[in-house]
Order: structure tokens, then C-alpha cells, then sequence
């Protein structure tokens, strides 16, 4: 793990400074109370403080959301987020980069790609997920981690935090962000997947979005600019049935039926990507 990410990491328990310990062929984190943290083969940390309430996503999914990822499908949403974290974190000549909810650490690589002094890390609940972002980039740590919890970060540790299409934490993403830094959030637009929505019956962006995102972020954030960011994606039946599962939809459409409605697309098949990236700043 890079000295700079573990310089800022914090017990979940206690919230004091961790340390890296090795006893045999064990690696861990310790806090001076005492508590440890045992770090798996694959790479990551566990910093969960008692049991998650969920689990995440399976191997299954995370296996066909990063083949999807590979294939470039999204690189329009991983450059527009690699050029404006380039441009938010001049202040720092050594950033950290941290991304909860950061799956398999697709996104968070390409802006430590762009950055090269940063340091990142990848915050998730799925230990498949985490498995792959603890790879993902030479300069990123992963680790386990409930983001609707305390973040295991210290005060003010974090230059820029990466939120893309994953749930927001507005009072722990502003205690861990410098006073100069900036969060960087990626909604769907009003016709994201506009051509599966209407042919799988899919659910319909909330027209609401917007507000809804400035609702859990602002009594501690203003957003400062926001840009839209398109592209037209040519996609096969099974790459359809991976993106649906990528998206809120994948918990309420029934699975049997969707997959006839898939298979019955023409391929390839059309689908507009439409997103949003907002910078927010803490106030």
C-alpha cells in the first residue's frame, strides 16, 4: 500500500491512525488500541467495523461489468473525469484520489492515469469488486468499506473524491475532502439508455435528478460547474444484459421477461450513453 494512502487511512473503530504490521505471512493494519486489520491475498483491506448489511456485487457481475468497461463502452465518462480531476487538484503536487463505491476501480485508474503523483483509493463493499480494483493501478489501495458509514479516512485527507453513479454520503464526503478540494459526481442525463428504456421498459431517469443529487449534497457542497457528456455505443445482446444490470432497473424488472425483450433486440444495438459530471465544492 502506498505510504500516503496509509498515512491518511483511520481505524473504523476508534478513528486513530493505522499502521502496517506483518506477524509470519500475515499482512494487517493496527491502530495503537489495539485493533487490526487483516489484508487479503488479493490485495485489499478489510476496514469494515463489524458485519455490512449487504455484500455488494457478485463475481458474476463484477466479471461482466469490468469486460464491459474494457471494451471502452464508457471511456467518454473516464476521460471527461480524468480531465477535470487534472484540473481541481493543481493545488496539491501529491494528490489522493479516493472513490467509495469505486467497484472494480475502472474510473479511479483512469485518473490516476492523468494524475501522476496521485495516489488513490478504492472504496467498496463487494470483496469480487475490490479483488480487481486493488490491480486496477499501481497507485491505487482498495478496501473494504460500508460508504454509508464513517469513511475510514482522517479529516481533510482527500483532494479529490469520485462519486459516478454510486450513492452519496454528503456529511462524511465533506469531512474527509480538503477545505480545496473538490467532489466529482456522475449522474445520468434525461435520456441516458433513452432506446432500452423505451424497448425494455426500462425505469425513466427521475426527472428530479438533479435536485435530488443537490438535496443530499447541499447543506455541505455547492456545485461550482456541470457538463454533459455523449456518446452513441453499438452493443451486442450480452453487453445489453450487462449494462441493464449496471443500472437501477436490474432490481426491479423481472428477469425472465427482460431477457426475452433482449434477445428479440437487433444487433447491433444503438444506445445513446448521456451523463452529467458535476464539480462540487465544500462549503
Amino acid at each position: 500500500m502506498d505510504d500516503r494512502v496509509l498515512a491518511r487511512l483511520r481505524c473504523p473503530v476508534c478513528a486513530e491512525p493505522l499502521t502496517g504490521t506483518t506477524a509470519g505471512t500475515t499482512r494487517a493494519l493496527r491502530c495503537p488500541r489495539g485493533h487490526s486489520f487483516d489484508t487479503a491475498r488479493q490485495g485489499y483491506v478489510n476496514l469494515l467495523a463489524g458485519r455490512s448489511p449487504h455484500t455488494g456485487d457478485s463475481a458474476d457481475m463484477v466479471a461482466a461489468r469490468a469486460d464491459f468497461l474494457a471494451a471502452g463502452h464508457y471511456d467518454t465518462v473516464a476521460a471527461a473525469l480524468a480531465d477535470t480531476a487534472v484540473r481541481v487538484a493543481g493545488f496539491d503536487p501529491y494528490p489522493l484520489v479516493v472513490e467509495p463505491g469505486a467497484g472494480t476501480g475502472h474510473y479511479l485508474a483512469a485518473v490516476l492515469a492523468a494524475l501522476p503523483d496521485a495516489a488513490g483509493l478504492a472504496l467498496d463493499v463487494s470483496k469480487p469488486a475490490l479483488r480487481r480494483a486493488a490491480r486496477a493501478h499501481p497507485r491505487a489501495a482498495a478496501a473494504l468499506a460500508d460508504t454509508w458509514q464513517r469513511l475510514p479516512l482522517a479529516d481533510r485527507s482527500v483532494t479529490v473524491l469520485l462519486n459516478v453513479f454510486a450513492p452519496r454520503n454528503g456529511p462524511e464526503f465533506h469531512r474527509v475532502l480538503d477545505p480545496g478540494g473538490a467532489l466529482l459526481v456522475v449522474t445520468p442525463a434525461a435520456d441516458h439508455l433513452a432506446e432500452l428504456v423505451e424497448a425494455l421498459g426500462l425505469l425513466r431517469v427521475d426527472p428530479a435528478k438533479a435536485d435530488r443529487v443537490a438535496g443530499s449534497l447541499g447543506a455541505h457542497f455547492s456545485e461550482e460547474s456541470a457538463t454533459g457528456h455523449r456518446a452513441r455505443l453499438m452493443l451486442t445482446r450480452a453487453e445489453v444484459t450487462t449494462l441493464v444490470g449496471m443500472g437501477p432497473s436490474a432490481w426491479h424488472a423481472e428477469p425472465e421477461r427482460l431477457g426475452v425483450r433482449i434477445a428479440a433486440l437487433p444487433e447491433p444495438v444503438s444506445v445513446t450513453l448521456s451523463v452529467r459530471l458535476g464539480v462540487h465544492r465544500p462549503r
